[in-house]
Protein backbone atom coordinates (compact mmCIF):
# COMPACT_ATOMS: atom_id res chain seq x y z
CA UNK A 1 0.00 0.00 0.00
CA UNK A 2 3.00 2.00 0.65
CA UNK A 3 4.09 1.69 -2.55
CA UNK A 4 0.66 2.44 -3.92
CA UNK A 5 0.52 5.61 -2.55
CA UNK A 6 3.93 7.00 -3.55
CA UNK A 7 3.56 6.20 -7.21
CA UNK A 8 0.29 7.33 -7.73
CA UNK A 9 -0.25 9.46 -4.72
CA UNK A 10 -3.32 10.08 -1.81
CA UNK A 11 -5.62 11.76 -3.64
CA UNK A 12 -5.87 8.95 -7.11
CA UNK A 13 -5.71 5.93 -4.84
CA UNK A 14 -8.67 7.35 -2.14
CA UNK A 15 -10.60 8.65 -5.46
CA UNK A 16 -10.51 5.25 -6.97
CA UNK A 17 -11.51 3.75 -3.89
CA UNK A 18 -14.55 6.39 -3.37
CA UNK A 19 -15.54 5.66 -6.75
CA UNK A 20 -15.11 1.60 -6.20
CA UNK A 21 -17.28 1.83 -2.38
CA UNK A 22 -19.63 4.11 -4.00
CA UNK A 23 -20.47 2.04 -7.11
CA UNK A 24 -21.49 -0.72 -4.67
CA UNK A 25 -23.54 0.98 -2.06
CA UNK A 26 -25.43 2.71 -5.21
CA UNK A 27 -26.44 -0.61 -6.46
CA UNK A 28 -27.27 -2.41 -3.03
CA UNK A 29 -29.09 0.42 -2.18
CA UNK A 30 -31.04 0.61 -5.57
CA UNK A 31 -31.71 -3.12 -5.52
CA UNK A 32 -32.95 -2.83 -2.02
CA UNK A 33 -35.12 0.22 -2.20
CA UNK A 34 -32.88 1.53 1.03
CA UNK A 35 -34.51 4.60 1.82
CA UNK A 36 -35.01 6.45 5.59
CA UNK A 37 -37.58 8.33 4.69
CA UNK A 38 -40.00 5.29 3.71
CA UNK A 39 -39.02 3.44 6.73
CA UNK A 40 -39.39 6.48 8.95
CA UNK A 41 -43.13 6.08 7.13
CA UNK A 42 -43.68 2.83 7.84
CA UNK A 43 -42.46 3.19 11.38
CA UNK A 44 -44.89 5.94 12.01
CA UNK A 45 -48.16 4.10 10.43
CA UNK A 46 -46.90 1.16 12.63
CA UNK A 47 -46.83 -0.69 9.32
CA UNK A 48 -43.09 -2.35 10.44
CA UNK A 49 -42.22 -3.79 6.40
CA UNK A 50 -40.26 -4.57 4.04
CA UNK A 51 -39.02 -0.29 4.00
CA UNK A 52 -38.07 -0.69 7.79
CA UNK A 53 -36.53 -4.10 7.93
CA UNK A 54 -33.95 -3.01 5.07
CA UNK A 55 -33.18 0.43 6.87
CA UNK A 56 -32.86 -1.60 9.97
CA UNK A 57 -30.22 -4.13 8.38
CA UNK A 58 -28.36 -1.97 6.69
CA UNK A 59 -27.85 0.29 9.68
CA UNK A 60 -27.28 -2.94 11.93
CA UNK A 61 -24.87 -3.99 9.13
CA UNK A 62 -22.93 -0.85 9.46
CA UNK A 63 -22.56 -0.39 13.36
CA UNK A 64 -21.47 -4.45 13.94
CA UNK A 65 -18.96 -4.16 11.01
CA UNK A 66 -17.34 -0.61 12.42
CA UNK A 67 -16.75 -1.63 16.04
CA UNK A 68 -15.34 -4.54 15.17
CA UNK A 69 -12.58 -2.96 13.47
CA UNK A 70 -13.15 -0.48 16.58
CA UNK A 71 -12.50 -3.58 18.70
CA UNK A 72 -10.01 -5.25 16.92
CA UNK A 73 -7.84 -1.28 17.21
CA UNK A 74 -7.60 -1.38 13.07
CA UNK A 75 -10.36 1.73 13.39
CA UNK A 76 -9.23 4.60 15.50
CA UNK A 77 -12.66 6.32 15.43
CA UNK A 78 -11.47 9.07 17.69
CA UNK A 79 -9.84 10.57 14.50
CA UNK A 80 -13.06 11.19 13.30
CA UNK A 81 -14.36 14.73 12.37
CA UNK A 82 -17.63 13.69 13.85
CA UNK A 83 -15.86 12.78 17.21
CA UNK A 84 -12.87 14.98 17.27
CA UNK A 85 -13.78 17.93 16.65
CA UNK A 86 -15.99 20.54 18.01
CA UNK A 87 -19.71 20.02 16.97
CA UNK A 88 -23.28 21.40 17.56
CA UNK A 89 -26.31 19.64 19.30
CA UNK A 90 -28.81 22.59 18.56
CA UNK A 91 -27.72 22.16 15.35
CA UNK A 92 -27.64 18.31 15.11
CA UNK A 93 -31.41 18.45 16.62
CA UNK A 94 -32.90 21.39 14.45
CA UNK A 95 -31.11 20.43 11.21
CA UNK A 96 -32.14 16.81 12.02
CA UNK A 97 -35.84 18.00 12.18
CA UNK A 98 -35.41 20.19 8.65
CA UNK A 99 -33.66 17.30 7.01
CA UNK A 100 -36.53 14.97 7.79
CA UNK A 101 -39.12 17.57 6.79
CA UNK A 102 -37.75 17.72 3.66
CA UNK A 103 -37.01 14.29 2.74
CA UNK A 104 -40.69 13.90 3.30
CA UNK A 105 -41.53 16.41 0.59
CA UNK A 106 -38.64 15.11 -1.78
CA UNK A 107 -40.29 11.62 -1.03
CA UNK A 108 -36.03 10.52 -0.87
CA UNK A 109 -33.26 11.74 1.57
CA UNK A 110 -30.04 13.04 0.02
CA UNK A 111 -28.77 9.51 -1.34
CA UNK A 112 -31.64 8.20 -2.41
CA UNK A 113 -32.23 11.31 -4.19
CA UNK A 114 -28.70 10.42 -6.11
CA UNK A 115 -29.85 6.73 -6.51
CA UNK A 116 -32.90 7.65 -8.19
CA UNK A 117 -31.44 10.04 -10.72
CA UNK A 118 -29.62 7.37 -12.21
CA UNK A 119 -32.91 5.91 -12.75
CA UNK A 120 -34.43 8.50 -14.64
CA UNK A 121 -35.97 9.82 -12.10
CA UNK A 122 -35.70 13.93 -13.32
CA UNK A 123 -37.73 15.20 -9.97
CA UNK A 124 -34.96 13.57 -8.43
CA UNK A 125 -32.28 15.04 -10.33
CA UNK A 126 -33.34 18.44 -9.97
CA UNK A 127 -34.34 18.27 -6.36
CA UNK A 128 -30.50 16.79 -6.09
CA UNK A 129 -28.91 19.92 -7.73
CA UNK A 130 -31.33 21.85 -5.56
CA UNK A 131 -29.71 20.10 -2.49
CA UNK A 132 -26.48 20.96 -3.50
CA UNK A 133 -26.56 24.40 -4.17
CA UNK A 134 -28.62 24.90 -0.45
CA UNK A 135 -25.49 23.16 1.13
CA UNK A 136 -23.36 25.23 -0.74
CA UNK A 137 -24.83 28.14 0.74
CA UNK A 138 -24.78 26.68 3.96
CA UNK A 139 -21.52 26.08 3.80
CA UNK A 140 -19.68 29.31 2.47
CA UNK A 141 -22.77 31.51 1.19
CA UNK A 142 -25.68 33.56 2.17
CA UNK A 143 -27.27 30.65 4.68
CA UNK A 144 -24.05 30.60 6.34
CA UNK A 145 -24.44 33.54 8.82
CA UNK A 146 -27.88 31.66 9.84
CA UNK A 147 -26.36 27.77 9.97
CA UNK A 148 -23.64 29.73 12.25
CA UNK A 149 -26.37 30.85 14.55
CA UNK A 150 -28.02 28.29 15.21
CA UNK A 151 -25.22 26.02 15.82
CA UNK A 152 -23.75 28.62 18.69
CA UNK A 153 -27.22 27.86 21.02
CA UNK A 154 -25.63 24.63 22.05
CA UNK A 155 -21.92 24.06 20.94
CA UNK A 156 -20.17 20.92 22.52
CA UNK A 157 -16.30 20.30 22.83
CA UNK A 158 -14.60 17.30 20.73
CA UNK A 159 -13.56 14.20 22.34
CA UNK A 160 -14.74 12.25 25.05
CA UNK A 161 -17.93 14.17 25.35
CA UNK A 162 -18.70 13.55 21.41
CA UNK A 163 -18.29 9.94 22.02
CA UNK A 164 -21.43 8.47 23.06
CA UNK A 165 -20.43 5.17 24.72
CA UNK A 166 -17.77 7.21 26.04
CA UNK A 167 -20.17 9.49 27.41
CA UNK A 168 -22.06 6.65 29.13
CA UNK A 169 -18.94 5.11 30.34
CA UNK A 170 -19.46 1.63 27.91
CA UNK A 171 -16.71 -0.39 25.69
CA UNK A 172 -16.82 -0.54 22.36
CA UNK A 173 -18.12 -4.23 23.04
CA UNK A 174 -21.70 -1.86 23.92
CA UNK A 175 -21.82 -0.93 20.68
CA UNK A 176 -21.59 -4.29 18.94
CA UNK A 177 -24.10 -5.67 21.49
CA UNK A 178 -26.45 -2.79 20.50
CA UNK A 179 -25.46 -3.36 16.52
CA UNK A 180 -26.67 -7.27 17.35
CA UNK A 181 -29.69 -5.75 19.24
CA UNK A 182 -30.53 -4.17 16.11
CA UNK A 183 -29.98 -6.76 13.65
CA UNK A 184 -32.22 -8.96 15.69
CA UNK A 185 -35.30 -6.27 15.37
CA UNK A 186 -34.26 -6.01 11.46
CA UNK A 187 -34.69 -9.95 11.54
CA UNK A 188 -37.68 -9.97 13.53
CA UNK A 189 -39.28 -7.29 10.69
CA UNK A 190 -37.96 -9.55 7.59
CA UNK A 191 -39.63 -12.82 9.00
CA UNK A 192 -42.90 -11.12 9.56
CA UNK A 193 -42.80 -8.86 5.52
CA UNK A 194 -44.61 -10.59 3.06
CA UNK A 195 -42.49 -10.36 0.98
CA UNK A 196 -39.12 -11.21 1.65
CA UNK A 197 -37.06 -10.70 -1.06
CA UNK A 198 -33.69 -11.97 -1.64
CA UNK A 199 -32.82 -8.52 -2.34
CA UNK A 200 -33.68 -7.40 1.23
CA UNK A 201 -30.94 -9.50 2.90
CA UNK A 202 -28.39 -9.26 0.12
CA UNK A 203 -29.13 -5.51 -0.32
CA UNK A 204 -29.71 -4.27 3.20
CA UNK A 205 -26.58 -5.64 4.40
CA UNK A 206 -24.36 -4.68 1.46
CA UNK A 207 -25.32 -1.14 1.90
CA UNK A 208 -24.20 -1.39 5.37
CA UNK A 209 -21.02 -2.81 4.55
CA UNK A 210 -20.28 -0.05 2.53
CA UNK A 211 -20.78 2.40 5.19
CA UNK A 212 -18.03 0.48 7.20
CA UNK A 213 -16.26 0.02 3.85
CA UNK A 214 -15.65 3.70 3.92
CA UNK A 215 -14.12 4.43 7.24
CA UNK A 216 -12.12 0.81 7.11
CA UNK A 217 -10.45 2.41 3.39
CA UNK A 218 -9.80 5.30 4.55
CA UNK A 219 -8.03 4.52 7.85
CA UNK A 220 -6.17 2.00 6.00
CA UNK A 221 -4.88 4.75 3.75
CA UNK A 222 -4.27 7.19 6.96
CA UNK A 223 -2.25 4.26 8.48
CA UNK A 224 -0.06 3.77 5.16
CA UNK A 225 0.14 7.24 4.19
CA UNK A 226 3.43 9.45 4.51
CA UNK A 227 0.89 12.54 4.70
CA UNK A 228 -2.11 13.45 7.39
CA UNK A 229 -5.16 11.59 6.21
CA UNK A 230 -8.46 12.44 7.48
CA UNK A 231 -10.71 9.17 7.81
CA UNK A 232 -14.23 9.20 6.62
CA UNK A 233 -17.40 7.29 5.90
CA UNK A 234 -20.39 7.69 3.51
CA UNK A 235 -21.78 10.94 3.20
CA UNK A 236 -23.63 13.07 0.70
CA UNK A 237 -24.33 16.65 1.64
CA UNK A 238 -20.53 17.78 2.14
CA UNK A 239 -19.68 15.97 -1.26
CA UNK A 240 -22.87 17.25 -3.25
CA UNK A 241 -21.60 20.88 -2.83
CA UNK A 242 -17.81 20.33 -3.59
CA UNK A 243 -18.89 18.38 -6.90
CA UNK A 244 -21.01 21.31 -7.57
CA UNK A 245 -18.24 23.96 -6.93
CA UNK A 246 -16.20 21.58 -8.89
CA UNK A 247 -18.39 22.27 -11.81
CA UNK A 248 -19.19 26.17 -11.20
CA UNK A 249 -15.63 27.76 -10.13
CA UNK A 250 -11.85 27.37 -10.69
CA UNK A 251 -9.33 26.04 -9.82
CA UNK A 252 -11.21 22.97 -8.25
CA UNK A 253 -11.25 21.79 -4.84
CA UNK A 254 -8.32 18.94 -4.71
CA UNK A 255 -9.53 15.59 -5.14
CA UNK A 256 -10.04 12.51 -2.79
CA UNK A 257 -12.39 10.28 -1.37
CA UNK A 258 -15.75 12.04 -2.19
CA UNK A 259 -14.40 12.76 -5.93
CA UNK A 260 -15.09 8.94 -6.90
CA UNK A 261 -17.65 8.38 -4.68
CA UNK A 262 -20.51 10.40 -5.84
CA UNK A 263 -19.90 9.08 -9.66
CA UNK A 264 -19.57 5.96 -8.44
CA UNK A 265 -22.63 6.08 -6.46
CA UNK A 266 -24.94 7.27 -9.42
CA UNK A 267 -23.24 4.40 -11.57
CA UNK A 268 -23.53 1.55 -9.94
CA UNK A 269 -27.81 2.54 -9.45
CA UNK A 270 -27.88 2.71 -13.17
CA UNK A 271 -26.31 -0.81 -13.56
CA UNK A 272 -28.69 -2.05 -10.60
CA UNK A 273 -31.74 -0.01 -12.42
CA UNK A 274 -30.66 -1.48 -15.82
CA UNK A 275 -30.22 -5.52 -14.48
CA UNK A 276 -33.55 -4.79 -12.48
CA UNK A 277 -35.70 -3.01 -15.84
CA UNK A 278 -36.29 -0.15 -13.17
CA UNK A 279 -35.02 2.53 -15.74
CA UNK A 280 -37.74 4.98 -16.66
CA UNK A 281 -37.67 8.37 -17.27
CA UNK A 282 -40.13 10.32 -14.83
CA UNK A 283 -40.94 14.02 -14.60
CA UNK A 284 -43.67 16.30 -12.68
CA UNK A 285 -47.40 16.10 -12.66
CA UNK A 286 -48.15 19.57 -12.30
CA UNK A 287 -46.79 22.62 -10.71
CA UNK A 288 -47.91 22.07 -7.39
CA UNK A 289 -45.73 18.88 -6.74
CA UNK A 290 -42.58 20.43 -8.65
CA UNK A 291 -43.23 23.64 -5.25
CA UNK A 292 -42.91 20.14 -2.89
CA UNK A 293 -39.92 18.89 -4.33
CA UNK A 294 -38.19 22.37 -4.81
CA UNK A 295 -38.88 23.18 -1.01
CA UNK A 296 -37.54 19.98 0.38
CA UNK A 297 -34.20 19.90 -1.46
CA UNK A 298 -34.10 23.47 -0.02
CA UNK A 299 -35.12 22.11 3.58
CA UNK A 300 -32.77 19.06 3.23
CA UNK A 301 -29.42 21.26 1.93
CA UNK A 302 -29.76 23.58 5.05
CA UNK A 303 -30.66 20.98 7.76
CA UNK A 304 -27.62 18.34 6.45
CA UNK A 305 -25.57 21.01 7.16
CA UNK A 306 -26.61 22.52 10.17
CA UNK A 307 -26.78 18.56 11.29
CA UNK A 308 -23.41 17.53 10.16
CA UNK A 309 -24.44 14.83 7.81
CA UNK A 310 -27.58 13.46 5.56
CA UNK A 311 -29.01 10.69 6.66
CA UNK A 312 -26.97 8.45 5.55
CA UNK A 313 -23.70 11.20 7.00
CA UNK A 314 -25.05 11.18 10.18
CA UNK A 315 -27.47 8.95 10.79
CA UNK A 316 -25.66 5.55 9.54
CA UNK A 317 -21.75 6.76 9.08
CA UNK A 318 -22.09 8.92 12.31
CA UNK A 319 -24.33 6.38 13.83
CA UNK A 320 -22.01 3.57 13.55
CA UNK A 321 -19.19 5.26 15.08
CA UNK A 322 -21.42 6.72 17.98
CA UNK A 323 -21.00 10.27 17.32
CA UNK A 324 -23.09 11.87 20.08
CA UNK A 325 -24.80 14.55 17.05
CA UNK A 326 -24.89 12.00 14.93
CA UNK A 327 -27.47 10.51 16.94
CA UNK A 328 -29.68 13.44 17.92
CA UNK A 329 -29.71 14.37 13.83
CA UNK A 330 -31.10 10.99 13.62
CA UNK A 331 -33.76 11.52 16.39
CA UNK A 332 -34.66 15.00 14.92
CA UNK A 333 -34.74 13.31 11.33
CA UNK A 334 -37.34 10.54 12.69
CA UNK A 335 -39.19 13.18 14.35
CA UNK A 336 -38.97 15.90 11.55
CA UNK A 337 -40.85 13.25 8.72
CA UNK A 338 -43.11 11.73 11.35
CA UNK A 339 -44.43 15.13 11.51
CA UNK A 340 -44.35 16.17 7.73
CA UNK A 341 -45.57 12.60 7.33
CA UNK A 342 -48.69 13.85 9.61
CA UNK A 343 -49.52 16.91 8.80
CA UNK A 344 -48.47 17.09 4.92
CA UNK A 345 -48.91 13.44 3.86
CA UNK A 346 -51.59 12.20 5.54
CA UNK A 347 -53.41 15.39 6.27
CA UNK A 348 -56.43 16.44 3.90
CA UNK A 349 -54.47 17.45 0.45
CA UNK A 350 -54.28 20.44 -0.36
CA UNK A 351 -53.40 23.29 -2.88
CA UNK A 352 -49.71 23.74 -2.19
CA UNK A 353 -48.96 20.38 -1.23
CA UNK A 354 -50.99 17.82 -3.74
CA UNK A 355 -49.40 14.63 -3.84
CA UNK A 356 -47.82 14.26 -7.60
Amino acid sequence: MSELLEIYGDPLVLSVGGLFIGGLFGFFAQRSRFCLRAAVVEFWHRKFGEKLSVWLLAFSSAVILVQIMVLSGFLDKGTARQISATGSLSGALVGGVLFGLGMILTRGCASRLLVLSANGNLRALLSGLIFAVTAQASLAGALSPLRTEISSWWVIEGGPARDLLASLQLSPIAGLVFGFIWAAAALFFVWRSPTRSKWMWIGGIGTGAMVAAAWGFSQWIAKHSFEAVQIQGLTFSGPSAEWLMRVLSYPSPEIGFEFGMLPGVFMGSLVGALLGRDFKLEGFNDGYSMRRYIAGAVLMGFGSMLAGGCAVGAGVTGGAIFALTAWVSLFGMWLGAGLADRLIDTAPVTPSFRAP
